[in-house]
């Protein structure tokens, strides 16, 4: 896995994972590459700085002066909304993990009574959902339950 810091030609600076350079090519050539802030995919990688770690005698103690917090804390006013919202969805909502497509069927079809739910679904069982017409979002992060 390589990590990429992108830029959009709106000037909007991001992160994001690939399983390679040629994938990251590949998904920009493919316009799969999108900003998360305005859905440009007119995306473009900076400059990156890598990240190199110390010796295991000085990783123990991290530098006073270390720019990257823990992943765990928001950095910024948009990743500080993103957790806000995660909250807000896991607090009032019910975990139904794989069984997600499942049980929103279920509710649309008025099997089971509605309630506000979430949990993951294979890609062609979204599509279905919401070919049928069931009223189904993506969620701009991963569970808690499935965090490491």
């Amino acid at each position: 896995m390589i990590r990429y810091t992108l830029k959009c030609s709106a000037d909007h600076e991001f992160e994001s994972w690939f399983a390679s350079a040629d994938a990251f090519e590949g998904q920009k050539a493919a316009g799969l590459v999108a900003c998360p802030v305005c859905g440009v995919t007119e995306v473009d990688k900076t400059l990156m700085a890598p990240r190199v770690r110390p010796g295991r005698a000085k990783a123990a103690v991290p530098a006073p002066e270390a720019k990257h917090q823990a992943l765990t804390k928001p950095q910024n006013e948009m990743e500080e909304k993103l957790a806000d919202l995660r909250r807000e969805i896991e607090a009032n909502s019910d975990y139904v993990g794989l069984s997600f497509a499942a049980e929103a069927r279920k509710m649309h079809d008025g099997d089971i009574p509605h309630r506000s739910i979430y949990g993951e679904a294979k890609a062609e069982d979204a599509k279905a959902l919401l070919d049928d017409g069931v009223p189904v979002a993506p969620l701009p992060f991963t569970p808690t339950r499935k965090s490491n």
